[in-house]
């Protein structure tokens, strides 16, 4: 039974993989024919900016460019890879091992599978393959281990970091010359040679243009001797704030005459209005004393009657 079972699962995973490989090549020569299409108008559109000045827009454009093109030239390598599996699969099935000439193609498309989203006919071949060698062999394609042999170009393709600057430079220029425009690349050059450091460094620019206005005032601060330390900072910056009281004297000499005039009337006020409460507080503390002496009068009137209350009693 095992050798019919072992027959039966070699001609299911024979038909299967067939199956699957030629779904897989079917469907991606239809996505490269749409692709084609896509990239020769959005190439259009960025020939456009570029004649019109908008060379911004037009560095932004060629990165989406850049990525379709590169899904492209993966699709066009995973391709051949599936037509040469697809040849040998009877040495795949006769053999529980991966063969040697094979490890390149099938981890390739292990590894490209989960990346191709618009292909899902190589999740299917993945899967086949994991049941066929394993899950180890699946997953050093997938992790990209030293001897899992995916496609150094394969990599690349599908790789979701940005393109370079000078790629992004070569495209442009690609198609500058594609359309025949008199395109003067020096600015784009310029801005794709900057790095992190010289796009952050505004502020460093700005910092430094202010600091001289600021130096003047500091070595007004510091002309003292060093000997006096912090104090001779103190007294230079006292010595500075007289100047923004005093500065309206103009003012006051304009209106001398008129304060002149106005403060003897003042003057004169204050001088009755003191008199006049100094003469209100005398009355008033004779008033207390005179007070205090009917208090003391009537108190040795009070004690007296008490003596003499006293003395009565004794007598009786």
């Amino acid at each position: 039974m095992s050798l019919l079972n072992q027959l039966f699962n070699r001609g299911v995973f024979g038909t299967k993989c067939k199956t699957c490989l030629n779904l897989a090549i079917s469907r991606m020569k239809l996505l490269q024919n749409k692709r084609d299409v896509q990239l020769k108008q959005m190439r259009k559109e960025i020939a456009q900016f570029l004649q019109a000045g908008q060379e911004a827009i037009a560095r932004i454009r060629v990165e989406h460019v850049i990525r379709e093109q590169d899904i492209w030239a993966a699709y066009e390598i995973l391709e051949l890879f599936c037509e040469f599996v697809l040849a040998r699969v009877p040495i795949i099935e006769s053999q529980r091992e991966c063969p040697p000439e094979l490890r390149e193609a099938i981890s390739s498309i292990t590894f490209a599978s989960p990346r191709c989203s618009e292909v899902p006919d190589l999740l299917q071949i993945k899967n086949l393959f994991t049941a066929k060698y394993g899950k180890e062999f699946v997953s050093a394609a997938s992790e990209l281990r030293p001897d899992s042999g995916v496609n150094r170009t394969i990599i690349e393709k599908l790789s979701v970091s940005a393109p370079s600057g000078e790629a992004r430079l070569r495209v442009l220029k690609e198609i500058a010359q594609e359309y025949n425009l008199n395109w003067d690349s020096s600015n784009t050059e310029a801005e794709f040679s900057k790095t992190h450091e010289d796009l952050l460094g505004g502020s460093k620019h700005v910092s430094g243009g202010a600091a001289p206005s600021q130096a003047p005032a500091k070595q007004g601060s510091f002309s003292s001797s060093p000997s006096n330390g912090a104090h001779s900072i103190v007294a230079a910056d006292i010595k500075q704030e007289p100047k923004y009281l005093h500065a309206p004297r103009p003012l006051r000499e304009t209106h001398t005459s008129y304060t002149n005039e106005i403060q003897p009337s003042i003057n004169d006020d204050k001088a009755v209005a003191v008199s006049d409460t100094k003469r209100e507080t005398r009355p008033k503390s004779s008033e207390i004393l005179e007070r205090a002496r009917a208090a003391i009068a009537s108190a040795e009137r009070a004690s007296a009657a008490a003596r003499s209350a006293a003395e009565l009693v004794k007598s009786l």
